[in-house]
């Protein structure tokens, strides 16, 4: 009889570990499905939070007047160079700093013109806008240069 208890209770025991280990193993797996739902909607959720900060719109260059004549320097300085060249966003040199564009206005206008439509640094061909000209280009740059003598 003794016996009989004895394996009695280690298939008890035996059942009670099985049974646990089943749950281990087979939870986690029934969340697979569950789990990339979730992550989904966790994406999503963090994409909602962050889209406010995230989103960045640079406000287009106005187009060229309607008599299609260039818009002059000034114009272009505050439509496209300024959020860059007033604040000295990236390391752009700021308009009107006299030291920063000193050695830069020492280069000519030729290379000024060239670093504008071609980008350098952080700053992109023609500043981003490429429905400059090459006269508009022109016209931002000696507007810059005349803000700095």
């Amino acid at each position: 009889m003794a016996q009989t208890q004895l394996s009695s209770r280690t298939i008890l025991i035996v059942t009670i570990v099985i049974a646990v280990l089943l749950i281990v193993v087979i939870w986690p797996l029934s969340m697979i499905g569950k789990g990339s739902e979730q992550a989904a909607s966790d994406s999503d959720a963090i994409y909602v939070r962050i889209l406010p900060v995230a989103r960045l719109e640079l406000e287009r260059a106005p187009a060229a007047a309607a008599d299609g004549k260039p818009r002059d320097g000034e114009t272009v300085y505050n439509a496209v160079c300024m959020a860059c060249h007033a604040s000295g966003a990236a390391g752009a040199p700021k308009a009107g700093d006299k030291a920063a564009w000193a050695p830069r206005i020492a280069t000519g206008t030729d290379a000024l013109v060239a670093s504008v439509t071609n980008g350098k640094g952080a700053m992109p061909p023609k500043g981003g806008a490429a429905d400059l000209t090459d006269e508009e280009v022109k016209a931002a740059v000696a507007h810059l240069v005349g803000l700095a003598q």
